[in-house]
């Protein structure tokens, strides 16, 4: 058993383990690693371990704050985006090394780990357990996409008209890295996020600096050469479309939903180009209402239940940082 931190992965060996697991996304690539090292407001980790002579076992996130110095103190996290990316064969064992390892390195710079999974990782649920993780339930959907014709016709009725109004009203849709339109796409999801959902965003270098990447699509919807919304995306070659941000202008303007319209593009391109599905990133916890979670449900994906594991390196600072979160959101 060994183990590997950043630069000690091998980049052929890291490619192998992506290619035989079945737990291969977008975020446990080379490229996703490389693309949080560029960022200047967040801190990334990249650990692995060895078993026999091979890799087997990886986990690829970032450390991130929020605000000034006293709420930066208070908001320090560790995310991985994912989950881990571990090998057909890997043992308990190798996990357990894995995690222990890896709380091992954050307990001090990271107040908890939130492991993000996008897939069902219920096998190693013990293995986590026993390494101080507890499990929390959150959903997902994942819209399967082997044809366009498939596609569609799984929207809901209402969906469906939606796209053909806005497309008959003069939206347009647009696969663009065009800085004005990433510009315009920013601030309309920051003024999304300030007025409703009232949690942090990332910066605006997050954005001008992913859009570069081949693997990242933002699909912009236009009305009279305005950006209306988009869908930001990231993409599993052949394999997995990410919805990771939406927005749109919705209610603006009379028969036409541009969040919806941005979705559809996504989903049909990824029937497009023979992904298997579109996985939307998050519905929400089960037990809680949630609005985004009705208007993800119309676009005719499958529910699932990955959840995620959350480690708590520091209780007292946990505690006091999820009361000043509530706070905060009520005063917003």
């Amino acid at each position: 058993m060994k183990l590997l931190i950043n630069n000690e992965i091998d980049p052929l060996e890291w490619q192998q383990l992506i290619d035989a697991s079945p737990y291969a996304s977008f975020f446990q690539t080379k490229a996703c690693y490389e693309f949080y090292c560029s960022l200047s407001f967040l801190e990334p980790f990249l650990i692995a371990v060895e078993e026999n002579d091979k890799l087997v076992a990886l986990v690829c996130g970032y450390i991130i704050a929020d605000g000034n110095s006293i709420k930066q103190f208070f908001s320090r996290r560790a995310i991985v985006p994912g989950g881990l990316l571990l090998h057909p064969e890997v043992s308990e064992q190798a996990i357990a090394t894995l995690l222990t390892h890896t709380n091992n390195q954050l307990r001090i710079k990271a107040i908890y780990t939130e492991i993000r999974n996008y897939f069902d990782y219920s096998a190693y649920k013990n293995t986590f357990q026993k390494a101080g993780f507890e499990y929390k339930e959150h959903l997902n959907f994942h819209v399967a996409t082997p044809s366009v014709e498939i596609a569609l016709k799984n929207l809901s009725t209402t969906k469906r008209r939606d796209i053909k109004l806005s497309k008959k009203e003069g939206a347009t849709i647009t696969d663009t890295k065009n800085e004005t339109d990433v510009l315009a796409y920013f601030e309309l999801l920051n003024d999304l996020y300030i007025t409703k959902i009232k949690t942090p965003l990332f910066p605006i270098e997050f954005f001008n600096k992913i859009i570069l990447l081949p693997e990242c699509h933002l699909f912009a919807i236009h009305l009279n050469n305005e950006l209306i919304g988009g869908s930001l995306c990231v993409e599993m070659p052949n394999k997995i479309l990410y919805e990771w941000f939406v927005c749109g202008k919705d209610g603006k303007y009379k028969n036409i939903y541009p969040s919806t319209l941005a979705t559809w593009a996504a989903i049909e391109y990824a029937a497009e180009h023979n992904f298997q599905y579109f996985d939307m990133m998050g519905a929400g916890k089960p037990d809680e209402g949630y609005g985004v979670r009705d208007f993800k449900a119309k676009f005719g994906g499958e529910l699932v239940e990955h959840g995620r594991f959350i480690h708590i390196n520091q209780p007292v600072l946990y505690t006091i940082g999820k009361q000043a979160v509530k706070f905060l959101k009520r005063k917003k």
